[in-house]
């Protein structure tokens, strides 16, 4: 993956940001809000978008569009270098592929133990039980 020509894809916004900032506030476009078109990438093969879109489907908006906020900062630039490390982030995670499962059986050991053990709480719960009148 090239991060490179994957930033050139990205989409910044600047807009006002919440909170309080006194007398500044309502001059400032300091938060960024990122925007990433998954299905329009070019950078990207077919099969790291597939990746993609089950790693982070809940993010992802109808159009496949992943949008990102960052508004920590009161500088614009640092906002933008902090919710463009966050989506880098998001994509090498999203990018590893999971481990395919194994499926095992329980050892013959452990089945015994199994049995072994319930014959013993069996025994313990019937010696509870009041003597028969035989």
């Amino acid at each position: 993956m090239n991060t490179q020509a994957l930033i050139k894809e990205l989409e910044y916004k600047a807009i006002r940001s919440s909170g309080p900032g006194g007398q500044h506030v309502n001059k400032v476009s300091s938060k960024i809000v990122l925007s990433f078109n998954l299905g329009a990438s070019t950078v990207l093969k077919e099969e790291e978008k597939d990746l993609l879109r089950k790693a982070i489907a809940t993010r992802l908006t109808n159009d496949e569009v992943l949008m990102l906020a960052c508004d920590v900062s009161r500088s614009q630039a640092a906002n933008k270098e902090m919710v463009t490390e966050r989506f880098l982030e998001i994509i090498k995670a999203g990018l590893i592929k999971p481990k395919k499962r194994k499926p095992t059986k329980p050892s013959k050991a452990a089945k015994k133990r199994r049995i072994e053990a319930k014959s013993k709480l069996s025994q313990k719960k019937g010696l509870r039980k009041k003597p028969g009148l035989e």
